[in-house]
């Protein structure tokens, strides 16, 4: 008779080989087609996304998936499979645009429909080319994700320098910015996995790192990126010359210690390049 507790352990095992990049199965296929040349990839498995390289993989089920861009149809599929997830640490970014209230009640809907997309599509450029995943679009905010699994290198230093890359892509780098972002990076513990019931799934992250994130987000002032102290630390971030904040955040007991980085704050102390 099967163990339900054992299966489930089984099955977050799997997912946490997964999501910190050390299933055996998904390294074999990252190296099988990671050669073949490729602008966007599948974030699991490394597949080709777009022609020439996706022409060469599509017949055998790794085409890009109609309901997720940023996935093949295979790993798609084998994420729709599988319920479930794994707590692991990884880094968010949380952007928001400054002022969307005020900015959508003093132009037409059609242009402020216009700004949103504009900011949507310089999110997901800037998010992919740091190898993250755009967990979702929710009204005037891009939430992102930077899985360890999916990540080349460090990921709250691949979330920073993706913070550092939209608000320079917006303007907010001491210019006149074209719509005025602010920003919050955190690494923290979270549940990821697919999220959800029936139609109404996910593949998302979960817990309270998400929410700090959001409140730290929400605190910025436009052209600031309010890092916490875990995230800071994570990406071993240079703080000589920051402002540090000591910030009460909304639905928050205790302080929360974060510095506030720019879009030309180095991510990395030069002494660790």
């Amino acid at each position: 008779m099967t163990d339900p507790e054992a299966h489930e352990h089984t099955h977050e095992d799997a997912w946490r080989a997964i999501l910190t990049g050390k299933a055996r199965g998904l390294q074999l296929t990252r190296k099988l087609v990671g050669w073949i040349p490729a602008g966007p990839r599948c974030k699991l498995c490394l597949a080709p996304l777009k022609p020439p390289g996706s022409v060469l993989l599509k017949i055998v089920g790794f085409g890009p998936s109609r309901l997720n861009r940023r996935l093949c149809r295979a790993c798609f599929r084998a994420v729709e499979k599988n319920p479930g997830g794994a707590e692991i640490e990884l880094s968010f970014l949380f952007a928001d645009i400054r002022g969307s209230t005020s900015l959508a009640e003093h132009i037409p809907a059609q242009e402020y429909s216009k700004l949103i997309s504009r900011f949507y599509g310089k999110a997901a450029e800037v998010v992919d080319k740091q190898d993250g995943l755009v967990d979702k679009f929710v009204g005037d905010e891009v939430v992102a994700l930077f899985v360890p699994g999916f990540v080349d290198g460090n990921p709250a230093e691949k979330a920073i320098e993706a913070a550092r890359g939209l608000l320079r892509e917006t303007g907010n780098d001491g210019g006149d910015p074209w719509i005025p972002v602010g920003a919050g990076v955190h690494t923290g513990i979270a549940y990821v996995g697919r999220v959800g019931e029936g139609d109404a799934c996910d593949f998302t992250a979960v817990g309270d790192a998400a929410n700090l994130t959001a409140r730290l987000a929400s605190s910025a002032a436009a052209g600031e990126i309010l890092v916490s102290s875990s995230a800071a630390h994570a990406a071993e971030l240079d703080t000589d010359g920051l402002e540090s904040r000591t910030l009460e955040l909304r639905g928050r007991e205790g302080a929360v210690d974060a510095w506030v980085a720019t879009a030309e704050t180095l991510a990395v102390s030069p002494a660790e390049e």
